[in-house]
This record gives structure tokens, C-alpha cells and sequence, in this order.
């Protein structure tokens, strides 16, 4: 399918992951942003937008996007305008669906920039060679340096001319103001000394110097072309890290299919994928793409959802069994009923997830931002106190704007902008290939804290299918009768308990009877009327509340069920009194991933606590938690008391991170420090975690947490150099220790280091 977009306005947290303060009933839209060029063009859009009444933004230069979480009476148009009138191109997303197949496409801006860059350098070269080779500056070459030079500086640099143009407009200074003043200032004074100066005559040479010195006649020639040359290349190096960036989301989007073949009538049409309707029933041939999520309702094939959670084995379906889209029919026809469509499939779904947490700010990166909202006139000040100092001290005029010029050059705050975007595009992205979906940088910082994994058993350890391994009746009980009565009130629950003893029962005794009055208590047990006679399956207390007590030939039983590591079912009903007697037990046994105790393992490795948490009585427990490794054991924990012992292990000075995939675990998850859902498991159980694992292999929680706290370490390693860069860099420029065209390569350098750093987490491996 195409590219799923997000609709232009959904329900949804606030950007900082918190929850807007702007309305409790607000709507979030996605901006793209163009024309911004740095990090304070970011920033002075986030700060007017964030003063708009109702209005809660967080611009991302690197995604060239802001995310707006709103008031539902603010007008979304305005919005634009509000961007718009800044100086900057501002747009909504297009809504899910629209076709752009056929739509011209203008050239990409990292080719315009490479284009630019070309002749920039062709250009370049021969005025910095003349003005560093002494040895070779023929007669006048300073004339043909000038012709040079000038298109280098007017034509290449155009775009940071005209973003500092237009930021001057609104009375605003960027990264464009410093470079566009520091050039042309250069190109300037270069001209004057040619035309007014002693720099025009005949036989004029130019010494070299790697310094803030020159005579009268000193020209700049190469440091206005070159400082020119090096951000176009700093900024085409950028925009192909940025979209290296993003391509595994972009690659995760262009998984879906393109059109399909629907049946209509009782004939097949091939349809574009956006034509598509929930209900409507389509055809996927062998090595077809799944066009969306829906039902299989004919045939039998081997799905490859390896693209989508990693997975690298072929699972079989059939009809009844879900599919999602974007995965591959490897073998046979298979006719689907699709279910979901457009941004509700689980494709779009796991997009919109990584592009939020994309779009998020780390703390550090939130105090970056504040720095480099304010740093631009700092450096303004700071180059004109460096002019006038050095002018005082009698240096000479040509020293002090040498000087002056390096400090406007050396001061890009581009890297600081760009040091959690970057990292946070790279290993969301890796995440999302290997099945690992952060919700954002406030995640990150949560990994980092971690010391204890506490582990659902059912569906997160054990692999929660659920299967009868026996029946132990009490004296005078006909096993049939009591599976029948168990399998036909169960037959009513979804739970995965009911689910093994309602179809052990109907594969052994064909149709079952049809229960009422049914009521389902969370964690316990079923109650209901079968065949006349009102039964109770469930948990000893159920059975208890029930009037049967757990004693003598049943508790023998119960026993018996433990001791073979199962989980014991009690079965009780009346008789024509009336009064509930106890009849037998029944064994539901729970295989164990076969990857868990592997991945308990790993975070044994990384120094974590593990604690199974479960409403299973201890017994069976222990003998699951021996069997992987799990350090704790917390049994017979109703589903409301799981966020309980997660806060009484809180209390008790651990930070946890909870790994469920149930309804029953949602309020663990959200009590959690950081909460870890399995993408298998229940959608209130994926919304109330932190991180999502795609596929419900165990081993994806530690990689999540290695995965988080490498992108974290990357983050706060490009912060640190950022600082550093800035911190290191002016005091030598204002020293005159710093050429201007040596600060400007060391300017663009310092953002090309910042994004290459963080393209090293695709290189990011999983530990199996």
C-alpha cells in the first residue's frame, strides 16, 4: 500500500509526550516546515507558534516538521499562515490515501545543493590555491580571484543570503545571519581593498597566513569563497545523512502494495490500494503482497512477515486466521476480508509511532534549543566587541576584521540543532526493522534508569496458548459430563484458559450446549447456568466464594494438577438441591518460549533484576521461572494488583520496567517507570507502554534497552562535542588564532560529524 499518512488531526498526547495542557479535547496536526536552514530557525518557529492561545509546538529541523498539538477551536489554516508569515513554507499532510503516483516531482534539494556545490568548488579551488601559493600569483591574479569568487558567494551562497534576508525582515537573527554577514563582510572589504585599495596593483602578492593578520592591502578573496563552499558542502553532506536518516521508515512505508485485485461481483478488479474498503474481499496470489490488515475468509498460505516484525519464519494460515498488510503470501491463494484500512492498518499504525517519536526532544536537546535561541545575538555582540578590541589595541584594521569575521563563521549552532534529531531518525528507525517501536527521547532517558524487568507469564514468558493436558475427576464424576459442562460455560470467554478448555472439549465431544446467565470475574473464573444446573470453573477462591470449599479428594487433586506444573481449573456445579458440589480439576498447561530463557539471560547480562509476575498459583510459577532463569517470583496476583506490586517494588527504591502484552496489564504497564508492551498482545496493553515489540519474541526487551541506551549515548555524545565545538572554537577565533576560511570548515564539519555519528547506529545488531 502507499505510504500511510496521519490524519491531519488526531487525538493525542502533547509533542513533549506529557499530554497538551492546551485542551482536554485536543487534536494534534503535523506541519511540514520548509526553508528553515538551521537550528534558531527552529527554534523562533516553535516559540511563535507556542504563543498562539491554545497551542502546544515542537519544531524538528532535522524532519523539517512541527508537531502542533491544539485547542479544537483553533483554525488549522492559521496555523500555516502564522508560519507563513515568518518567512518560512509551511503545509498540511496530505490526507491518508491521495494518490501522488502522477504527481510532477521537483528535483530533490540535497541534488539542487550537490548541483550548487559542483561549480561552487570548481570554482573555489583556483582562488584558495593563488591566495595560499604564493609562489603562483601571476600578474593580476587577484583580479581574476574576484571574478571568481563573487558568483561562488552571491550564487552559491544564495539560500543563506535569503534566509538571513528574510529573518532580518522579521527582525530575527539566525545561523544564516552569521554566515551571510561573515561572506559578505569578506567579499566587501576584498572589493574595497581592490578597487580603493593598494590590493588592485600590478604584481601584488599575498602571503599566506592561517591567522587573524594582513595589511592594508590584505584580500579575502578565498576566505569568502571558500567559507561559501564549505557550508554548501557542510549542508548537501547533512541533507544526505538526514535522508540516509529516515530511510528505514521511508523503506518501512513503501513495504504495502500498490493496488490489488478485489472481488466484486464475482469477478476480480485491480484496483488502486486507496480504493480499497473495510469489508471489501481481496485475492492475494504466491508472492503478492498482503494489501491490509483483515481475516483470511479462503485458502491456506505461508505468510513472511519478516519486513514488518523481523520474524523470520513463514506462519501458516488459514481461513479465520488475521493478516496484516505489507506481509508476503510465500505459497498458496489466499481471499481476505480486510478489516482496517488506510492510517488505522498496523503499517501505518507502527509509521505513525516512529514518526512521532521522532519528532520528540530530549532534556538536554530542550536546553540546546534555548542556547541557540539566544546564541546568534550573543555572537553578534561577541564579533563586535572582538572588532573594537583589537582596533583598540592598535592591531590594524584588516587583523580586527579578520578576526571579527572568524568569530561570525565559527558559531554555527547548526550542530547543537541537529544532535537529537538525527540520533533519535537513526535508531527509531533501526528499532522499527528490528520490530522495536520507541515512543520517544523521555523513553530513552527511562532505559538508562532501569535496574528491574518485571515479566508477565502468560503471552510474554510462556508463549500463551493455552492447552488441556488432563482431566482429574473426583469419584463417582464422568470425565466427559465434567469437560462438556467446563468446555460450554468456558465457550463464552475470551480468555486464553477458557479458550484451550472450550476447544479440548468441543474436539472431543463435537457441538457444545449454550450457556447463560454467564458472568466473568477477572483473574478467577466463569459462572453460568449449563444444562440446567448452574456451574463454576475457575480458581480454588472462586470455587470458595461459591460455597466449595477447596479440601480433602479436590485440594488432593489440585495438588496433583501443580505438582505436573499446570494450571489447575476447578469445576463445580449443583445438583437438583440447588447446592454447588466440587467435581474435578481441570490441568491448562502453558508452553515457555522457547527464546525466554535466552533473553532473560541477556538482561541478567546487563546487570537487571528479573521478577515473574503472574495470578498463576506459585507453584506452577516456580516451575516456569526455574525453567528460564527469573531471578523472583510474584504468584496468584489478581489483575488489578499487578500496578500494586509494581509500586511496592518502586517503593522499595527500584526503578522497573514492566513486559506485558494483556488488558489485564495495561495499568502495570503505565505504573511502570518504562513500560514494554508485546505488539502481539492486546491494543490497550500496546498503547499504555513506552517501547512496543512487534513480535512477541522476549529477546526484542533487551536488545529495546540496548537499542535505547545506544541512542541515548549518541544523543548526549553529539550534545557534548556540539558544546564543546562552540566552547573550544571562539575564544581561538577571537584570539585571531582561527583564518575565517579555517573556521568555516570547522564550522561545517562540526555538523557533519554530529549526523555521521548518529548514522552509526544502523549498524546497531540485535543479540540473536
Amino acid at each position: 500500500m502507499s505510504a500511510p499518512s496521519a490524519p491531519a488531526a488526531t487525538s493525542s498526547p502533547g509533542a513533549d509526550g506529557r499530554g497538551s495542557t492546551a485542551s482536554p479535547a485536543a487534536a494534534r496536526v503535523e506541519l511540514a516546515i520548509t526553508g528553515m536552514t538551521c537550528a534558531s530557525c527552529a527554534a523562533r518557529i516553535e516559540r511563535r507558534l507556542n504563543k498562539l492561545d491554545g497551542v502546544t509546538a515542537e519544531v524538528n529541523y532535522a524532519t523539517g516538521t512541527a508537531s502542533v498539538t491544539h485547542e479544537d477551536a483553533v483554525d488549522v489554516d492559521g496555523l500555516v499562515t502564522t508560519v507563513e508569515h515568518l518567512g518560512y513554507g509551511a503545509s498540511l499532510p496530505a490526507p491518508p490515501g491521495t494518490p501522488r503516483d502522477d504527481e510532477p516531482r521537483s528535483p530533490d534539494h540535497a541534488d539542487l545543493l550537490r548541483t550548487r556545490l559542483l561549480v561552487s568548488v570548481a570554482m573555489t579551488l583556483p582562488v584558495v590555491v593563488l591566495a595560499m601559493v604564493p609562489a603562483w600569483q601571476f600578474a593580476n591574479w587577484q583580479w581574476l580571484s574576484a571574478i571568481l569568487a563573487a558568483p561562488v558567494v552571491v550564487w552559491g551562497g544564495q539560500d543563506v543570503h535569503r534566509a538571513a534576508w528574510t529573518n532580518l525582515r522579521h527582525g530575527a537573527a539566525t545561523m544564516d545571519t552569521l554566515v551571510s554577514l561573515g561572506t559578505l563582510a569578506a567579499l566587501g572589504w576584498s572589493f574595497y581593498a581592490l578597487f580603493l585599495g593598494e590590493a588592485g596593483m600590478t604584481g601584488m602578492t599575498h602571503p599566506l597566513s592561517l591567522t587573524a593578520d594582513g595589511g592594508p592591502g590584505a584580500l579575502y578573496l578565498e576566505v569568502a569563497a571558500g567559507v561559501t563552499t564549505f557550508v554548501l558542502a557542510g549542508r548537501w553532506f547533512e541533507a544526505r545523512a538526514k535522508r540516509s536518516a529516515g530511510d528505514a521508515l521511508r523503506a518501512l512505508l513503501d513495504l504495502g502494495a500498490k493496488d490489488v485485485a478485489v472481488r466484486r461481483d464475482g469477478r476480480e478488479e485491480r484496483v488502486p490500494v486507496e480504493r480499497l474498503a473495510v469489508g471489501d474481499e481481496f485475492v492475494v496470489r504466491p508472492g503478492e503482497t498482503v494489501a491490509t490488515d483483515g481475516v483470511v475468509i479462503e485458502g491456506h498460505a505461508a505468510v513472511d512477515a519478516s519486513a514488518m516484525t523481523g520474524e523470520s519464519v513463514p506462519v501458516e494460515v488459514g481461513p479465520g486466521d488475521a493478516v496484516s498488510g505489507a506481509t508476503i503470501a510465500v505459497g498458496g491463494r489466499l481471499v481476505v476480508r480486510a478489516g482496517a484500512v488506510g492510517a488505522e492498518t498496523k503499517l501505518a499504525r507502527i509509521a505513525r509511532r516512529v514518526a512521532e517519536a521522532q519528532n520528540g526532544k530530549a532534556a538536554a536537546q530542550r536546553l540546546a534549543d534555548r542556547v541557540s535561541a539566544v546564541f546568534v545575538p550573543v555572537v553578534i555582540a561577541l564579533a563586535l566587541g572582538t572588532l573594537a578590541v583589537w582596533l583598540l589595541v592598535g592591531a590594524g584594521a584588516s587583523a580586527a576584521f579578520t578576526a571579527a569575521v572568524a568569530v561570525l563563521i565559527i558559531a554555527c549552532p547548526c550542530a547543537l540543532g541537529l544532535a537529537t534529531p538525527t540520533a533519535l531518525m537513526v535508531g527509531t528507525g533501526r528499532g522499527a526493522q528490528l520490530g522495536i517501536l520507541l515512543r520517544g527521547p523521555e523513553v530513552l532517558e527511562s532505559t538508562r534508569r532501569v535496574d528491574t524487568v518485571v515479566l508477565d507469564k502468560t503471552g510474554t514468558v510462556t508463549s500463551g496458548e493455552m492447552s488441556l493436558a488432563g482431566v482429574v475427576t473426583l469419584p463417582g464424576v464422568d470425565a466427559d459430563e465434567l469437560l462438556l459442562r467446563a468446555g460450554a460455560l468456558e465457550d463464552a470467554s475470551a480468555h486464553p484458559v477458557a479458550r484451550a478448555v472450550a476447544d479440548a472439549a468441543r474436539g472431543r465431544l463435537g457441538d457444545l450446549p449454550a450457556a447463560v446467565d454467564v458472568a466473568s470475574r477477572d483473574g478467577l473464573g466463569v459462572t453460568g447456568t449449563v444444562a440446567d444446573r448452574a456451574v463454576v470453573v475457575g480458581r480454588g477462591r472462586l470455587l470458595e466464594e461459591r460455597g466449595v470449599p477447596v479440601e480433602g479428594a479436590l485440594a488432593d487433586a489440585v495438588a496433583e494438577v501443580e505438582r505436573g506444573g499446570s494450571t489447575p481449573v476447578g469445576v463445580a456445579w449443583a445438583d437438583e438441591d440447588g447446592v454447588p458440589r466440587a467435581r474435578g480439576v481441570l490441568a491448562v498447561a502453558d508452553t515457555v518460549r522457547p527464546t525466554s530463557a535466552e533473553a532473560v539471560a541477556a538482561l541478567h547480562r546487563m546487570g537487571l533484576r528479573t521478577v515473574l509476575l503472574t495470578g498463576d498459583h506459585e507453584t506452577v510459577a516456580r516451575a516456569v521461572a526455574d525453567e528460564v532463569g527469573i531471578d523472583t517470583v510474584v504468584a496468584g496476583v489478581l489483575p488489578e494488583q499487578k500496578a500494586d506490586e509494581v509500586a511496592r517494588l518502586q517503593d522499595a527504591g527500584a526503578v522497573v520496567a514492566m513486559v506485558g502484552d494483556g488488558v489485564n496489564d495495561a495499568a502495570a504497564l503505565a505504573r511502570a517507570d518504562l513500560g514494554l508492551a508485546i505488539g502481539t498482545g492486546s491494543d490497550a496493553a500496546i498503547e499504555a507502554g513506552d517501547l512496543t515489540l512487534v513480535r512477541g519474541d522476549l529477546r526484542l526487551v533487551p536488545d529495546a534497552l540496548r537499542l535505547a541506551r545506544r541512542t541515548l549515548r549518541t544523543i548526549g555524545g553529539n550534545l557534548f562535542w556540539a558544546f564543546a565545538y562552540n566552547v573550544a572554537a571562539l575564544p581561538l577565533a577571537a584570539l585571531g588564532l582561527l583564518n575565517p576560511m579555517i573556521a568555516g570548515a570547522a564550522m561545517a564539519f562540526s555538523s557533519v560529524f554530529v549526523v555521521g555519528n548518529s548514522l552509526r547506529l544502523r549498524r546497531f545488531r540485535p543479540s540473536a
